[in-house]
């Protein structure tokens, strides 16, 4: 089972810069993290590697769960999060096309 990759600060503005400009890709309802969800953000990070999920929990501390759960089971990378809107890292094992700084 892979694991999810370190990051360190720089790398992580870099990747909050070129995702500054992405939508949301994953939607997150009021019912909750369900396994079609997991398999589309899987998906998604796949494709794209960074990928923007919005969460439409009411409350603060759903959000946080729902956010690190997401991470978890997906072995990416929370790289930062604004309100209802998290983004999400995890490189190609081959082929990355996101080149990150040292």
């Amino acid at each position: 089972m892979e694991t999810s990759p370190e990051l360190n600060e720089r790398q992580k503005k870099h990747l909050r810069g070129l995702g500054h400009a992405l939508h949301p890709l994953v939607n997150l309802g009021k019912l909750g993290l369900s396994d079609s969800v997991i398999a589309e953000l899987d998906r998604a990070l796949t494709d794209h590697e960074l990928v923007k999920v919005r969460v439409q929990a009411a409350d603060r501390e759903s959000r946080d769960e729902a956010f690190a759960s997401l991470a978890a089971r997906t072995r990416s990378v929370l790289v930062t999060r604004i309100g209802h809107v998290g983004l999400y890292f995890r490189p190609k094992p081959r082929a990355s096309k996101i080149v990150l700084p040292a």
